[in-house]
């Protein structure tokens, strides 16, 4: 049984949204989505401007202008949430790289705005906090490597089998392998901060990933006799 309050009315909804009066209502929750884009971007300024240990619920939930409940509907975790604010973050390669028409441009194309907009903000900070989580909670580390790792492999891998297809590489090549030597040296600088990860360090770990996966010569300009044995005897 329903209490009403004086001068309240309802509307009941019909199928398909449209109420008694035949108007149709809107679908979707367009202030859900708002507050859901507040958390995020809260979480991704406290992320970045202070580190994992600033992501609270309450510090969020201050800054964002939602409750805590709100956020929880959400994310379970703060460590969740961080993810999701920096998956959010660099969401911005499009989802097909380009095709410049070789293996070379299409990886330059694709590492060196990754490279680049990693340097803008202090994201190896926030990566090495997340990696703690990896290693001590497996749930976590599943959605990381599917939030965070994964999109960018499946990236490259479409880049190595376009490049396969074009006969630039054999049809062999380990993907797998290939797609750590292209982003194991980026990571390593990155999450070590040792040297610069710039434009030029881009270039030349693709050049020498490249060297890496090229066919081996042909057998007939190898070396392969025995100099003793050719002499004459």
């Amino acid at each position: 049984m329903t209490t009403m309050t004086p001068n309240t009315t309802t509307t009941a909804t019909m199928p398909g949204g449209a109420d008694e009066t035949g108007q149709t209502t809107p679908r979707g929750r367009p202030r859900s989505q708002k507050a859901h884009k507040a958390v995020l971007d809260a979480a991704a300024e406290l992320l970045l401007d202070q580190g994992l240990t600033a992501v609270s619920m309450d510090a969020v939930a201050k800054r964002a202008g939602v409750s805590k409940a709100t956020i929880y509907r959400w994310w379970p975790t703060k460590e969740t949430l961080a993810l999701d604010a920096l998956y959010t973050e660099w969401d911005t390669t499009p989802t097909h790289p380009r095709d410049t028409g070789s293996l070379r441009g299409d990886l330059l194309a694709l590492l060196r705005p990754w490279a680049r907009r990693a340097g803008t903000r202090p994201y190896a900070r926030v990566i090495a906090a997340l990696l703690t989580e990896v290693h001590t909670d497996p749930a976590f580390a599943a959605e990381y490597r599917q939030r965070v790792v994964e999109p960018r492999r499946e990236q490259a891998r479409t880049v190595l089998h376009r490049a396969i297809d074009r006969g630039e590489i054999p049809a062999d090549t380990n993907i797998e392998v290939a797609l750590d030597l292209l982003y194991g040296p980026l990571y390593h600088r990155l999450l070590h901060g040792h040297a610069p990860l710039g434009d030029r360090f881009v270039k030349e770990v693709i050049d020498m990933a490249l060297r890496g996966t090229q066919p081996p010569a042909d057998a007939s300009h190898k070396h392969t006799d025995n100099p003793r044995r050719t002499r004459s005897r």
